[in-house]
């Protein structure tokens, strides 16, 4: 731990990104975790849960007797300095292993107020199994949960649940923590017509207004709306100090080569100030941690920090460690049992399968594809959206506990019938927006297409085609009916597929489970070599 952190001290001590020629008035430290997904065990190199071996070799990052320890450590240290410190939390706890799968939102409540968080903000997976799971989850928390630009109806379950924002006090100052969620939350999750999601800067500006005229000066935007979306917020917000984010998985750093970008990236404000954004990428696998200098007026004179890796030279919390360990007992026997073999690494990364063909997408696909096909031969083309992935999967034996970690959502297996014109309309949407890494990007299996990246939202889809390498492939006819398998998620309009639910055809969204397909494709195919090429391409 300590080795660590003083690499990051000594860095910090240079950067020095916004000129503070004087002695700082006030000092901020921030400790941050953001879209920890139910990683409560710790992740290998590719966010799956980690494996016996790689446990015994240190190779594993993260899960939550790592973070706690970490954020508890950290903390005490900065404290005994005289820093003031805050720990929070930029939402997505839920979602993404077997401990979801089982516990809800339950078992991440129970860690977090052993832990001890100053705020958390909502993620738009704590909405995937609908307001009364995330009500569940509020009624146990011990920490106050924001989000300003979520509005509960007077009908809700969760109206006055949570509050838009909170005001703590640090050495007598008072520090202002507002919270938001990406507006798409309705098209990303299953938050019910009781819910509504409104533009960020609208419903921020009139909150900071208001704690301004109380003499809050230091305010801090704790998002769960992605980095690119984070920018324009901060380009459209006065009187925001920090923004604190998640959603986008992005990693900020100064000292890591993969990192998407510094920490913090920096925007500026129409007023001129500057306004650090940080985020610390997923899964467990980095802590943030921010220092903040004010002047007597709250403006900010200087920021310094970094993401820190949690490998294994970092303690885990034993009396969370022996919990945990009780909380998995009943899921151990599910996520060991091997269901095959893969010949090599298959790719899931987020970046990827969001972005252009992905190996594991198109096991996904041909295996959604192949379950179908047992029953009904005429069924042509899969559709998977991308950020259904959640994970890769490591070469050698393959365990259900992975195949639950790149599918954890409970998807069923959804076949129906639709026009070629509006399979089609259905790519578009797919496409419009991957410059914001959303997880709507189409995989397919029994067809492919042809896109132009540079071509405007609604306009990107140069040609498709139906078939197969081994038999051929044929134009799609844009008034044709075919036949299509997807996951029940995507079938109902999930990630924007609006045209699925509106203009499907003999819609059936109640098959097998897809893990369960998944897993059974893998079993028969093993081993199973994972491959890319020709399913989606882009034009010159």
């Amino acid at each position: 731990m300590k080795k660590h952190l003083t690499g990051v001290a000594s860095l910090a001590a240079g950067l020095c990104l916004f000129a503070a020629s004087a002695q700082a008035d006030y000092s901020l430290s921030i400790l941050h975790i953001n879209d920890l997904h139910s990683r409560i065990l710790p992740v290998n190199k590719y966010d799956s849960t980690c494996g016996a071996e790689d446990l015994a070799e240190g190779k594993c990052f993260g899960g939550f007797a790592r973070v706690a320890q970490t954020l508890n450590d950290r903390r005490a240290a900065l404290q005994a300095a005289g820093k003031n410190v805050l720990v929070l939390d930029a939402g997505d706890q839920f979602q993404g292993s077997l401990f979801y799968t089982k516990y809800k939102g339950q078992a991440a409540v129970e860690l977090m107020n052993m832990t001890g968080f100053d705020a958390m903000t909502i993620g738009n997976h704590e909405f995937d199994d609908g307001p009364g799971t995330f009500l569940e989850f509020l009624d146990k928390a011990k920490f106050p949960v924001i989000s300003a630009n979520t509005i509960a109806s007077q009908k809700s379950e969760l109206r006055g649940k949570f509050p838009t924002s909170i005001v703590l006090d640090r050495a007598g100052e008072k520090i202002g923590i507002i919270g938001a969620l990406a507006e798409d939350t309705d098209e990303t999750s299953s938050p019910g017509s009781e819910i509504s999601f409104f533009d960020t800067a609208r419903a921020v500006q009139p909150i900071v207004n208001q704690m301004e005229a109380q003499g809050v000066n230091k305010i801090i935007l704790l998002s769960h709306l992605g980095v690119p979306r984070d920018k324009v917020v901060a380009s459209q917000l006065t009187g925001v100090d920090v923004i604190v984010g998640g959603h986008s998985h992005t990693l900020l750093s100064n000292s890591d080569e993969k990192a998407e970008g510094p920490y913090p990236v920096v925007v500026t404000a129409p007023d001129g100030k500057a306004v650090p954004i940080v985020q610390a990428y997923a899964y467990s696998k980095f802590m943030g941690e921010l220092e903040l200098t004010f002047d007597d007026a709250g403006n900010v004179t200087g920021w310094s920090g970094d993401s820190v890796l949690l490998d294994s030279s970092f303690p885990e919390n034993a009396v969370m460690k022996a919990r945990i360990a009780e909380l998995n007992e009943p899921l151990a026997e599910i996520q060991k049992r091997e269901v095959g073999v893969a010949s090599k690494v298959i790719d899931g990364d987020r970046n990827a399968c969001r972005s252009g063909e992905c190996e594991m997408a198109n096991l996904v696909a041909d295996a959604m594809l192949a379950r179908v096909r047992e029953k009904d031969s005429s069924v042509e083309i899969a559709l998977q959206n991308g950020g259904g992935v959640r994970a890769s999967i490591d070469e050698g034996p393959v365990t259900m506990g992975e195949v639950l970690t790149v599918l954890p959502f409970q998807n069923t297996i959804a076949t129906f019938k639709l026009k070629g014109e509006d399979f089609i309309t259905a790519l578009e949407n797919g496409l419009s927006k991957v410059e914001e890494g959303a997880g709507r990007f189409p995989q397919l299996a029994g067809a492919r297409y042809t896109w132009n990246p540079k071509a405007e939202p609604g306009a990107r889809v140069v040609s498709v085609e139906v078939g197969n390498d081994k038999d051929g492939f044929v134009p799609l006819d844009p008034a044709k009916v075919y036949s299509m398998v997807t996951n029940n998620y995507v079938r109902n309009g999930g990630d924007g597929y609006s045209v699925l639910a509106e203009k499907a055809i003999d819609a059936y969204d109640f098959g097998p489970n897809l893990e369960d397909a998944l897993a059974d494709y893998i079993t028969a195919h093993s081993p199973v070599t994972p491959a890319v090429g020709g399913r989606v391409l882009v034009s010159e």
